[in-house]
């Protein structure tokens, strides 16, 4: 073998394993959950997936077994680009349309709630994988009815807080939202959409205002549990048991600053019904593994555009031809190199 081919050869074996090791990294899911207030996936997992204590996580766990808590982080849409409202359907808004977190939709007046009084109020988002994004939060109107499935009519036309890249402090997005005057039980809805891919995060958080525990609509005689988020060594010995990755993350999305956008006036009720779709479109998803869904609400392949922080899926890709081309450049200038320095060794004798 020629110097000028041992050097190619060694270059090139070079990409394999720097091409694996982005490739590896490429795809990522499922981030982040609500826990001021506390989301149902959170408390439920607080409580012990493998033997919660209140009577609504105990049916949650009958619906979509423990899985689904130890992945309290992972209700999202790979492929929502926005189109939330479009693509989950009304009485699954709680699991985002993922049939894994289908306890998540039980229509009940025993959810664990957390108290919540109108005015300014703090919020925190547990983010074990942070990204650049927006969040809106909305609450249900006052016609409620805890007993039956959530649809997006049950929530208010607008969002009553919306957030821009919030800032991040030891692990969770806190930002400050102003909260209608409500009372009794609702319910508070979070979207984070993430703006450096179309993967978007929900959840549901119960919340109970005024001092008793009953809620408003039909059926709202039932006391609520109150609701406690997962500690950090909760979080820690959980993460064991849990099928959410964090491949290729870090904590770059931690230095952007919070930007604060106050949320557009409420319209007249007329406006419902073009701003909070029925859902119809879209399908549930289907077995234990987050399905993802594409714009229009078809499924698309379970490792596409999961995305890294800064970029889609085909960022991954991308390095790694980039990578290639790298390698197979600096291959063919280490050959030309050696090449000039024998001929000029020839030529100087």
């Amino acid at each position: 073998m020629t110097a000028a081919r041992k050097v190619a050869a060694i270059a090139t074996a070079g990409v394999a394993p720097l091409a694996l090791t982005v490739f590896a990294a490429a795809p990522a899911a499922a981030h982040g959950s609500m826990t001021d207030p506390v989301s149902r996936v959170s408390a439920c997992f607080q409580e012990g997936p493998e033997a919660p204590k209140s009577a609504a996580c105990k049916a949650a766990v009958a619906a979509g077994g423990t899985q689904a808590l130890y992945d309290w982080n992972g209700v999202n849409i790979a492929n929502a680009a926005g189109k939330s409202k479009e693509i989950i359907p009304d009485g699954k808004l709680c699991s985002a349309g993922n049939d894994k977190y289908k306890g998540l939709d039980l229509p009940r007046a025993d959810w664990p709630a957390s108290k919540l009084a109108a005015g300014d109020h703090t919020f925190k988002y547990r983010a074990t994988a942070p990204h650049r994004g927006s969040f809106e939060l909305y609450v249900t109107k006052d016609s409620y009815d805890p007993t039956k499935p959530l649809k997006w009519s049950d929530l208010e036309a607008r969002p009553f807080a919306k957030v821009t890249d919030p800032k991040l402090e030891n692990g969770s997005y806190v930002f400050q939202g102003k909260v209608p005057a409500k009372s009794g039980r609702h319910l508070v809805y979070s979207i984070w959409q993430r703006s450096d891919s179309p993967e978007a995060f929900y959840t549901c958080s119960d919340v109970v205002f005024g001092k008793d525990g009953g809620g408003s609509g039909a059926g709202s005689g039932a006391a609520a549990p109150a609701a406690s988020a997962p500690s950090e060594k909760e979080i820690a010995d959980g993460a064991g048991k849990s099928s959410v990755e964090h491949r290729g993350h870090g904590d770059s999305d931690a230095k952007t600053g919070p930007k604060v956008t106050e949320a557009e006036p409420a319209k007249d009720a007329g406006d419902d019904a073009a701003a909070a779709p029925d859902g119809s479109e879209g399908s549930a998803g289907s077995g234990n593994q987050p399905e993802v869904k594409g714009a229009a609400g078809e499924p698309v392949a379970a490792d596409e555009n999961l995305a890294e922080t800064g970029g889609d899926s085909d960022t991954a890709y991308i390095a790694i031809g980039g990578a290639a081309v790298l390698a197979v450049g600096a291959a063919a200038m280490f050959a030309t190199t050696r090449r000039r320095a024998a001929t000029g060794g020839r030529h100087g004798r």
